[in-house]
């Protein structure tokens, strides 16, 4: 019997683990597919035949396609190969053409050079020279003009890219002959951030239509639910899929374990996560360890040494944390550590989760639901050697998301991952790409509507009026000072942005609206897993003045929404039952802020902040009368039901559409005067909407029968953190009423 078997059936037959154990998935072997593929060059064989590599079945199809020219989406698991895929037929096309040149764009500057070495290595192995190097904000002033003059292989992130748009004749040699643009792990642009880089893209591809060159596009993300929708909506292309992993798999099982199935236990989940981690460790098993924030990294990492070091003082050596925030050489030895062994028990945030060259380890364990299906199942991926045994195990928060997936496994292990959403028609990001663009190239409506769409040209005569473009014979040209990609921030909407300084230092940047929902005074602000205190906040100068302090203590505030329905763009109807989409206002007034320790309130302070305003999109639904009735004349309380649902809907939203609860606002109203009904409003919490709402209001039945679900097997009889309380409720999640919640919700699953 293997040691993870053998671990798994201790914890079943022990009293400390097998209670909590809500779910085991046993993930069958799966034996390699191969193929070869066809019409490849002499050096790229000898390539494969040195290193003993003999291409998967998805791999040689990848390159089938883009040797015939295709633009391709690969959206197999992590460690299958997808780099190998797409690096085939580039140095195929390197070596074919002397000067043809590729770009490849990752999300990080760690895995850029990454990736780099990769590269280079194939480029010594073929003896294709691509003078391959990275060009980010790192780069030495030095290197860069040699890189532009010379490179064939540009790596770069979409932070340099933004920047780098506007001195495009710099670089028209390496432009006018690109064949290649590589975006990898596209997943991670979705929501405002992937917005922005769809519109980025366009730019790209505007300044590449005015060289001449019309280069194929290489998507590499995680498995999504819409693939094709997805890379056409971030692109603007048109796209082939290859996405059925052919890789060999061991046997993996997949533990869903739920520390508060009882709320009674001992342990906090990050003391239980500690626990699991050292169970696996004194077996010997080599264990990656994914947590929520740097300082729980830090925190599990320092309680698993301690313990250690009193059992097993070796071992307890063997053990590290991975974040960002240590020095490149430090991240290099621990990769290495890992790679070849001598790390034992690696403890680390997302950092990790990414197509980083670390190989593959022997169990994970997630500390939390990572927040979407696709991050658990690329952090699952990091589990796995070849045909040997592997586990992962999920700890579940007692929040409603963690808690659904533990409580329902057929969802987790038989649905497809999350719709990943990209909107194209938010004016406020339109507008900042349209100012960069136009510093870019003069912006013609006939030739530049493909790329920006009518509605954004629009905003032109805007522009024009307010100073910072002028028409010109030959287009549109900005005309403000400074450069506007200096100004427009890819993480937010276009918009007023606050830097949050700390002891004159810029933390990082924010909206108003992140302002005023995390960064007021008195606030305790969380950046990168450290505690800052809010000291003050200049709305006229757009700076939130913040100091470092660990505390013991968090804040949440206090809100009070109004909504205004402007236009009904989308309407369904079953029976008495309607359900509407469209664009609101929101009028937010954040009139206090609660000190809670625990689950202690020790405080509630006055805010007194002028009310945030702004346009979005949303839906709504209302409830008819007569089931109104029926609950009051239970005794119920029908505003407490309502109140309910809305934060269980927000709640699960992740899980049908990619985003972050946060991202996302609800109001719940007994009596809603403008149509003299009860009415519940999900909406997006951005100004403009970033497509969340109408992706929901498309899979509203889903999110229903998942809510319904989540409410209904919830063991608690007056709701609780794990169903109906929301942590970011705005009054106190004050009234709520569980039974009345179900029954609405039953009557709303029976209708889908």
């Amino acid at each position: 019997m293997g040691k993870i078997l053998n671990l798994l059936e201790q914890f079943q037959k022990d009293q400390r683990y097998r209670d909590r154990i809500a779910h085991i998935q046993v993930l069958g072997p799966k034996r390699p597919r191969h193929k070869q593929a066809a019409n490849l060059s002499p050096k790229l064989l000898l390539f494969l035949k040195t290193r003993n590599i003999k291409l998967y079945a998805h791999q040689a199809k990848a390159v089938s396609l883009l040797s015939r020219g295709k633009n391709l989406v690969i959206t197999t698991p992590t460690a299958s190969g997808k780099t190998l895929a797409f690096n085939m037929p580039i140095f195929e096309k390197l070596d074919q053409d002397p000067r043809a040149c590729a770009l490849y764009v990752y999300p990080a500057k760690a895995l850029a050079q990454d990736q780099l070495k990769k590269i280079r290595d194939m480029e010594k192995s073929t003896g294709i020279d691509a003078h391959a190097a990275v060009y980010d904000g790192d780069t030495p002033q030095s290197k860069r003009s040699r890189i532009r003059a010379h490179s064939r292989i540009v790596v770069s992130n979409p932070y340099q890219m933004h920047h780098i748009l506007s001195w495009h004749y710099q670089w028209e040699r390496f432009y006018k002959n690109l064949k290649f643009v590589v975006i990898d792990e596209a997943h991670q642009y979705r929501g405002v951030f992937g917005s922005n880089i769809a519109m980025l893209l366009r730019r790209l591809r505007r300044i590449l239509d005015y060289y001449q060159a019309s280069p194929q596009f290489v998507l590499s993300t995680a498995t999504l639910a819409n693939p094709l929708e997805f890379a056409s909506k971030l692109t603007g292309l048109d796209f082939d899929w290859v996405g059925e992993d052919s890789t060999p798999r061991g046997k993996k099982y997949f533990m869903l374990y739920n520390p508060s199935y009882d709320r009674v236990g001992p342990l906090s989940v990050h003391q239980e996560t500690t626990d699991l981690l050292l169970a696996l460790l004194d077996q010997g098993i080599q264990t990656l360890c994914f947590t929520v924030s740097r300082k729980m990294a830090e925190l599990i990492g320092k309680w698993a040494r301690e313990a250690l070091e009193n059992k097993n003082g070796p071992l307890a050596e063997r053990i590290t944390a991975y974040r960002a925030g240590y020095l490149a050489r430090e991240r290099r030895e621990i990769e290495q550590g890992i790679r070849d062994g001598r790390l034992l028990g690696i403890i680390s945030t997302n950092a990790l989760e990414l197509g980083m060259d670390i190989g593959r380890l022997d169990a994970v364990i997630m500390s939390g639901f990572p927040g979407t299906i696709i991050s658990t199942w690329q952090q699952a991926g990091r589990a796995g050697r070849g045909t040997g045994e592997s586990m992962v195990i999920l700890v579940a928060f007692e929040n409603p998301l963690d808690q659904y997936l533990v409580k329902h496994p057929a969802y987790f292990f038989e649905s497809s991952p999350e719709h990943a959403v990209i909107d194209l028609t938010n004016p406020y990001i339109s507008a900042g790409q349209l100012m960069c663009a136009s510093a870019e190239l003069p912006i013609r409506k006939d030739l530049d509507e493909p790329y920006f769409g009518k509605r954004s040209l629009k905003l032109l005569e805007d522009f024009s009026n307010r100073g910072l473009m002028k028409k010109t014979p030959h287009g549109w040209i900005y005309c403000g000072k400074d450069y506007p990609s200096s100004k427009v921030h890819l993480e937010n909407a276009y918009g007023d942005q606050f830097k949050v300084v700390c002891a004159g230092r810029i933390l990082e940047t924010m909206s108003l609206v992140q302002v005023y929902r995390e960064a007021y005074p008195g606030a305790v602000m969380l950046h990168r897993g450290e505690t800052y205190i809010v000291n003050s906040l200049d709305m006229a100068q757009g700076l939130v003045d913040v100091q470092k302090k660990d505390v013991d203590y968090y804040t949440t505030v206090r809100k009070d929404v109004h909504i205004d329905i402007n236009q009904e763009i989308k309407t369904q109807k079953k029976g008495d039952f309607s359900l509407f989409m469209g664009q609101i206002s929101v009028k937010e007034t954040y009139f206090a802020y609660k000190v809670i320790k625990y689950d202690r309130v020790l405080d509630t302070v006055s805010l007194h902040l002028p009310p945030l305003e702004f346009h979005t999109v949303g839906l709504w639904f209302t409830i008819p009368e007569k089931l109104q009735q029926e609950l009051v004349r239970s005794g119920l309380d029908f505003g407490g039901g309502l109140h309910g649902i809305e934060h269980a809907m927000i709640a699960l939203m992740p899980l049908v559409v990619m985003c972050d609860r946060w991202d996302v606002g609800g109001v719940s109203y007994p009596f809603y005067s403008p149509n003299q009904k009860p009415t519940i409003f999900i909406y997006d919490a951005y100004q403009g909407g970033i497509g969340l709402s109408e992706k929901a209001f498309e899979l509203f039945g889903k999110l229903t029968v998942m809510t319904h679900e989540l409410v209904k097997d919830c063991g608690c009889t007056a709701g609780c953190p794990a169903c109906i309380y929301s942590p970011k409720c705005g009054n106190e999640n004050q009234p709520l009423d569980k039974k009345a919640s179900e029954i609405i919700l039953a009557y709303l699953q029976k209708l889908f």
